[in-house]
């Protein structure tokens, strides 16, 4: 299958996955699958993790993320050695939204879904919360720029689509998330949970772009 890329330098062309002519290239470096998992986390150096200088960009994929309870998912990272996964986060937050039967649909802005300079855990999604039927998951990416920068704050981007019954019909959630990381310390551990309970499955991959 080939991709085609137009833009105002020409025509750029992907014969494989992961390999764009011209705009570098998408290496594979861990996936991890949750088993009702309080945490699944990512940390440089260990069980062939890289999160260092290797990449300027890294780019996590989220697939079926299921909880064994209601709940919102989030992320955190922190520095060197540390694990208490508190960084100062700034960031912000909107979703558009439609139910199934039509019956409700709407695009705003996610109070409850940003921090000032915060330090919690960073909603990738929308509280009304992901549920346990067995219809409802959710999928997306967080991009994560130059995170082992030591003179600049850590940018991300993150995009989701979950699916949420919530005692009615059931309705699509598409959110956008973005922000920073206010350190010029280098980030190596990322961690991803559920606001309460546990993943109860899905798969979250890392890959390194060049």
């Amino acid at each position: 299958m080939s991709i085609v890329k137009l833009n105002n330098q020409g025509v750029k062309n992907a014969t494989a996955f992961g390999s764009i002519t011209g705009l570098g290239s998408m290496t594979f470096i861990k996936k991890l699958t949750a088993s009702s998992s309080g945490t699944l986390s990512f940390l440089n150096g260990a069980s062939g993790v890289v999160l260092d200088n290797t990449y300027k960009e890294y780019l996590f994929t989220f697939k079926n993320i299921h909880p064994s309870a209601e709940s919102v998912f989030s992320f955190q990272a922190d520095t060197g050695t540390n694990t208490n996964y508190n960084q100062p986060i700034t960031s912000t937050s909107f979703r558009a939204f439609h139910r199934e039967d039509g019956g409700e649909s709407g695009l705003g802005y996610i109070t409850g879904g940003d921090q000032a300079q915060g330090t919690g855990f960073q909603h990738l999604m929308e509280n009304p919360q992901l549920g346990t039927n067995n219809d409802e998951n959710l999928n997306g990416y967080l991009h994560i720029f130059n995170p082992s920068s030591t003179t600049f704050v850590k940018h991300f981007i993150a995009r989701t689509l979950s699916q949420n019954d919530d005692s009615q019909p059931g309705y699509v959630l598409d959110g956008y998330f973005a922000g920073y990381f206010n350190t010029t310390t280098a980030l190596t551990r990322f961690q991803f949970k559920m606001a309460s309970g546990n993943i109860d499955a899905g798969d979250i991959c890392l890959y390194g772009i060049a």
